[in-house]
């Protein structure tokens, strides 16, 4: 590798970004990682575990974030955009804009100065089901280990609080939005994805039911660092839920809304019943499905649940979700196209399997990059010296999205070489 190669920059530090940059800087090139939230890991470590193995994600994040932490050949923006990019392959200049995180991180904060403040804003790790106060430290596992200031959440006794209660030097609620240029050799997008809007679904109950909720706050609820430490509770009254349906391709395959069907929905539900068995041994899931899409190995995984007696798999599409005013049970409407008739349709909470959407489609990389009717990006991208990996091309899962990464990785590389 010549000395003269300019950092690879990365838009992303979800595990797609965090790959694509360990890859490249573990063979020796600079590597700018810019991520807009205040850590890094994305939507995987929002999860509760992977499939098939059903493992934390917390063991393929510490790994990287262990990478990451000690290469000096990478440099990690949080709380950053990429406004701009501008040049060619080999000369690209791109513009950041970073928010303040108002932590210097020169001096540690005790977690008990948060205790000490009264206002409070939605927690937007977990999805903004609980709150934290304007103080706070993302969660227990994030990168950069930093706290971080809301500023515009404080009130004036908060702010009264820190100036006391925080060691000198700790907070400077003066920081300031910076924008800065970089020269880089090459681009990587790894922007990630977002569940579906289900208010755009109004008749499946979201926004009318507190027991229907999606995939992703389920993701949350069986989380130990979710706001319900781990257990699935019906959102209501905060009991075990003792019925469960799982509405499949909630939006997805439906020229309405997504016409696509997303890949991994399928299996992240199969994963999710698996929660609600072992966290509840008496409890009955019902999943409604057009068709259950386990390609591969991983029909194992599905197999295995038609063997529990517990687990139900009625073929129909779900139309409507209504609330029993009288008993709260959640009534759906949705035929068994196989049997030919109506199966029971009563449950305590419903879970919507919504579909994935490319982040950029609404907030477009600052590139004319090529790139379907949803959002996704060619993984070309059609741009000499830009490439994309993961979910920012399709749906895809987790494995899938590191093996991309690192493929990505792989070519911006020879661009750099070919100069």
């Amino acid at each position: 590798m010549s000395p003269d190669h300019k950092p690879i920059l990365i838009i992303g530090g979800g595990i797609a970004g965090m790959t694509a940059a360990v890859e490249a800087a573990e063979v020796g090139y600079p590597v700018v990682l810019v991520e807009k939230e205040p850590f890094l890991g994305g939507r995987v470590v929002r999860s509760h575990r992977y499939f098939p193995k059903m493992c934390p994600p917390t063991c393929g994040f510490e790994i990287n974030v262990r990478r990451i932490r000690g290469n000096p050949k990478i440099t990690v923006h949080t709380l950053s955009t990429v406004e701009e990019v501008s040049g060619e392959v080999g000369a690209f200049r791109a513009r950041i804009r970073k928010q303040p995180r108002y932590v210097t991180g020169d001096v540690s904060i005790d977690d008990s100065v948060t205790e000490q403040l009264a206002s409070e804003r939605p927690d937007e790790f977990n999805m903004g089901l609980q709150t934290t106060k304007g103080l706070y430290y993302p969660h227990n596992a994030a990168y950069p280990p930093l706290h971080v200031v809301d500023k515009e959440a404080l009130s004036d006794g908060d702010v009264a609080v820190l100036a006391e209660a925080c060691p000198p030097g700790a907070i400077d609620l003066d920081m300031t939005e910076e924008e800065f240029t970089i020269d880089v050799g090459a681009v990587i997008v790894a922007t990630g994805w977002k569940g579906y809007d289900p208010g755009k679904l109004p008749k499946l109950g979201f926004d009318r039911c507190p027991d229907v909720v999606t995939n992703l706050m389920i993701e949350r609820f069986a989380a130990p660092n979710g706001p319900t430490e781990g257990k699935i509770l019906r959102p209501s009254n905060g009991e075990a839920p003792e019925k469960v349906a799982f509405v499949q391709c909630a939006g997805s395959r439906d020229e309405n809304h997504l016409p696509y069907c997303s890949a991994v929905c399928c299996m992240a539900s199969l994963k999710q019943a698996r929660y609600i068995r072992e966290a509840y041994p008496d409890a009955k899931v019902t999943i409604f499905y057009i068709d259950i899409r386990t390609l591969g190995r991983l029909e194992k995984f599905y197999y295995e649940l038609l063997e529990d007696d517990n687990i139900s798999f009625v073929k129909g599409k779900v139309a409507e979700v209504n609330e029993d005013p009288d008993t709260h049970e959640l009534i759906l409407e949705v035929e068994d196209t196989v049997a030919g008739e109506r199966p029971d349709s009563r449950f305590d909470m419903v879970v919507l399997a919504t579909g994935i959407v490319p982040n950029t489609a609404d907030s477009p990389i600052p590139l004319e990059l090529d790139h379907d009717d949803y959002g996704f990006l060619n993984g070309a991208t059609g741009v000499e010296g830009v490439f994309a990996a993961g979910c920012a091309t399709h749906p895809c899962d987790v494995s899938r999205t590191t093996k991309e990464s690192t493929a990505a990785a792989l070519k911006a590389i020879q661009c750099l070489n070919r100069g």
